[in-house]
């Protein structure tokens, strides 16, 4: 009786998903276009479900966008002014409900420190309660510093909010570990995210705006003064992706009619948040709305 084939050349033999993808990559990808095309090439084959492209796509989209990017515009920060009783500023932390927040001193550009919000129980037990001395220190970063950079030093430090900085020291916003690692996973959301309209659209102080992509198509041409139109889809990021006539990948944009569309964040199934940008007057631009 001869012996069995070894190896690969055993016909009970089932390639593993690694096995799968390296056959599919042994023509060397000679860029990173090239490489995500096969990784889409991948997710095709049924190699890749759409989770693991998602996530790879935005691991590498990682190395790509510097905090300015995502972070929280520094008039959208939820900040506590150093000047305002426990009292005074206890019922906005339970409203906003975050884990951390800012301490500043007459303005914004003066951030003392980080304060946790779960060393407020001690003001309730210490009668001595200064919020002064409940304060961790602040990290600054510039607004060009790289998200897998930034990423390695949140793990590091075990820290997991940083205050952005331009050029000139002030104060441009922060990020935290969960918006660098929603580019990856994507959006994490928990009980006390909001889903209030209002904050759909959010103007950043460069003139463009961060959109989430499950805004009506409504509530944009309201605020936009536009007048896009399709009859297939209800919400922006489903207008974009029917215009471009595929899910548009991360970093992706498109110019509709008076709009310049940039995609912030999205996966291999739909588009999560992007970044809208007027590029000339409406009557300038090409048809808004699609029969």
């Amino acid at each position: 009786m001869s012996d069995p084939l070894p190896g690969p050349e055993r016909k009970d033999h089932h390639p593993s998903l690694l096995e799968r993808i390296s056959s599919l990559l042994m023509r060397e990808p000679e860029d990173r276009v090239q490489l995500l095309a096969m990784l889409h090439q991948a997710h095709e084959r049924d190699l890749l479900d759409a989770d693991a492209l998602s996530m790879i796509e935005g691991v590498m989209q990682v190395s790509e966008l510097s905090a300015r990017d995502i972070m929280v515009p520094r008039s959208q920060m939820d900040v506590i002014d150093i000047e305002q009783s426990p009292e005074q500023f206890i019922p906005f932390v339970i409203e906003t409900a975050h884990s951390r927040f800012p301490v500043i001193e007459e303005d914004r550009d003066h951030v003392l420190g980080i304060l946790l919000a779960k060393d407020l129980l001690r003001h309730y037990h210490d009668q001595d309660f200064d919020v002064r001395d409940m304060l961790r220190p602040a990290v600054f970063i510039p607004e060009s510093k790289r998200l897998n950079v930034l990423l390695r030093e949140f793990r590091a430090n075990r820290n997991h909010i940083a205050i952005v900085v331009d050029e000139y020291g002030g104060v441009a916003g922060l990020v935290t570990i969960e918006d660098v690692l929603e580019q990856i996973v994507g959006d994490i959301e928990d009980e006390h995210d909001s889903q209030d309209e209002e904050d759909n659209i959010m103007p950043d102080r460069e003139g463009r705006y961060r959109v989430r992509a499950l805004t009506e198509l409504e509530q944009f041409n309201e605020v936009f003064h536009t007048q896009f139109v399709d009859p297939d889809v209800d919400t922006i990021g489903g207008f974009v992706t029917d215009h471009l006539g595929r899910v548009p990948r991360r970093g992706e944009s498109i110019t509709v009619g008076a709009m310049r569309f940039e995609v912030l964040r999205a996966d291999a199934r739909q588009v999560h948040v992007l970044m809208v940008e007027p590029v000339m007057p409406p009557h300038l631009g090409e048809e808004e709305s699609r029969a």
